[in-house]
């Protein structure tokens, strides 16, 4: 497997070049490309997942269905539906952008993430078989449910992103479907 480059950007997002994944993250994290998936199955419930315990940024914390780094000359969408291939074994339909201007720069255990991060909204094809180096667990949820789990659950429970793209998302009137409470467990 050829090895993951991260594409670094300036403040306005423009490429300023580039460099192997295992030397962007830790406590002075260049500002990078990224990007953030919200995939919902047929009945409109979100499959959120469990990032695995041994990854090096925010392990073992529940999140949004896919994130990941577009490489050097990848469009987004290329790249979610690669990394929702490789960590989750599903398929990308009806990929759109939800809040395209989206940046963050969060903090866990002295590894930081810094990056412009655009939002999409998308349908996932397929029922996720994870990859256990990327993922731990996941589920199904209608989205109030899925909002009242972030709400409640302790600070460290869910990644700082997910829980401010939610938000966002329900401020732009994105949230799809019923608002239904069905849960289907991941294992």
């Amino acid at each position: 497997m050829a090895e993951e480059l991260i594409v670094l950007v300036d403040d306005d997002g423009r490429a300023i070049g580039a460099m192997p994944k295992p030397l962007v993250h830790h406590g002075e994290t260049p500002l990078h490309r990224a990007f953030s998936a919200y995939l919902f199955d047929d009945d409109d419930r979100l499959l959120v997942t469990r990032r695995a315990i041994t990854k090096q940024t925010f392990p073992g914390m529940w999140t949004n269905t896919v994130c990941g780094h577009p490489g050097p000359g990848e469009a987004d969408d290329d790249a979610i539906a690669r990394r929702a291939r490789q960590e989750l074994g599903v398929q990308v339909a009806d990929l759109r952008p939800a809040v395209p201007g989206y940046r963050y720069r969060a903090e866990f255990r002295g590894v930081v993430e810094n990056e412009i991060c655009p939002v999409y909204l998308g349908r996932l094809v397929g029922r996720p078989v994870p990859e256990p180096s990327e993922v731990d667990d996941w589920e199904l949820l209608g989205w109030s449910d899925f909002r009242a789990r972030q709400e409640t659950g302790a600070p460290d429970e869910w990644s700082p992103w997910c829980r401010e793209q939610a938000r966002l998302i329900e401020t732009a009137g994105l949230v799809p479907g019923p608002q239904g409470s069905e849960v289907l467990p991941g294992s």
